[in-house]
């Protein structure tokens, strides 16, 4: 006999889930592609939210009072585990597996919402990134431990699925997340029209949140920081210093490094950049006002530890750091001798927006490598 255990709503979840996650996972891997990991987490979140509420509102066995969560009862099937009595819903170590995905999974879309405040200075939690902004790495770090366990927990949960497949296939579990049913002779689960207006509405969010959150000024998303209009702030360095190349923001170096470069300007990167004592002090006394010490944002606080871990010498040049270095390593170094590149300082061929103080992964645009330059 079929029986109806898992109706629409809670099945539509489960694969939204499942493409939600995948979908965020692959996006984490390309930096540009960060606006489309916190569109997709924002979605989770929606779901994960839904699914909160539907174990307590919810029919017959998406309940979480119908979950068989009680130790004796884990115990139990343990030890019957090759031939357990038959569980219309979950089994005892599959509701607590669910419940550990379900609370791991909040904690990791919450995690990502402050990491995106925190470290990108965007989002509801955008403010924290003037608080915390030395603590970003260490906040990032917690994200991805926390998506490291609701890795493992998903594994588990797949785990069990296939032994169940083949140690039960008759009561055909793994089909009925597909259709809904199982071959089992108990009540079916049924939902009232309360519960499907709550299943409609909360799942409505689920595709709300992601497509607000691809608009940049969606509060989701929003950044804390504005273009700055440097030669407004400062003409004199805009007029002196992006005479000869791009205009670099202050915050990319710390103090010391501004006052070794600005002291060794007859020798600036092989060309003599020398200025009048009056000028040089005026921009110089703009950047170490301006320098990674006294900004919040990502590069400023990477750059900055970075250059004050080489205790060997002074840099002076962003491209000169190992963070620099590990952040572009994935990039084929042929894309540097490009035309429209040319060098590694010319930040402003990938990053469109630096020369208004912002370097926006939204914004990152590489220059596409012809296939016979990737050779």
């Amino acid at each position: 006999m079929k029986t109806l255990i898992w109706p629409w709503p809670t099945r539509l979840f489960h694969w939204s889930l499942v493409l939600m996650t995948v979908g965020a996972w692959i996006f984490s891997e390309f930096e540009e592609a960060l606006p489309f990991h916190a569109a997709l987490g924002y979605g989770v979140g929606a779901l994960l939210v839904f699914r909160w509420i539907w174990g307590v509102v919810g029919p017959r066995y998406s309940r979480f009072r119908d979950w068989p969560l009680s130790p004796v009862e884990l115990r139990n099937f343990l030890k019957t585990f090759r031939n357990p009595p038959p569980y219309p819903g979950h089994n005892p170590a599959a509701s607590w597996v669910m419940i550990g995905i379900l609370s791991i999974g909040s904690l990791v879309v919450l995690s990502g919402i402050a990491t995106y405040g925190i470290q990108e200075g965007r989002g509801p939690l955008s403010s924290l990134n003037e608080i915390f902004s030395p603590e970003m790495k260490s906040v990032k770090e917690i994200h991805e431990t926390l998506v490291t366990i609701w890795g493992i927990l998903i594994g588990i949960h797949l785990t069990g699925m296939m032994i169940d497949r083949i140690l039960h296939p008759e009561q055909r579990t793994l089909q009925s997340i597909i259709n809904g049913y199982k071959s089992l002779d108990v009540p079916p689960a049924s939902m009232t029209k309360i519960q499907i207006g709550i299943a409609l509405i909360l799942l409505s969010f689920s595709i709300l949140a992601p497509v607000m959150a691809l608009q940049s000024s969606s509060f989701l998303t929003k950044s804390r920081y504005t273009e700055v209009d440097y030669k407004a702030e400062h003409e004199l360095f805009v007029s002196e210093c992006a005479s000869c190349h791009i205009i670099y923001p202050p915050h990319l170096l710390p103090k010391s490094s501004w006052v070794r470069l600005m002291s060794t300007l007859s020798d600036h990167f092989g060309d003599d950049a020398s200025l009048d004592e009056e000028d040089l002090r005026k921009i110089e006394a703009y950047l170490i006002a301006n320098a990674a010490e006294r900004s919040p944002k990502e590069a400023a606080v990477y750059l900055r530890r970075s250059i004050e871990a080489n205790a060997t010498n002074v840099i002076i040049a962003p491209s000169q750091t190992k963070y620099w270095e590990k952040r572009h390593a994935k990039i084929n170094p042929k894309l540097f001798e490009r035309k429209e590149v040319r060098s590694r300082s010319n930040c402003k061929a990938c990053h469109r927006d630096i020369e208004n103080g912002l370097i926006e992964d939204r914004n990152i645009r590489l220059p596409k490598l012809r296939q016979k330059e990737k050779k």
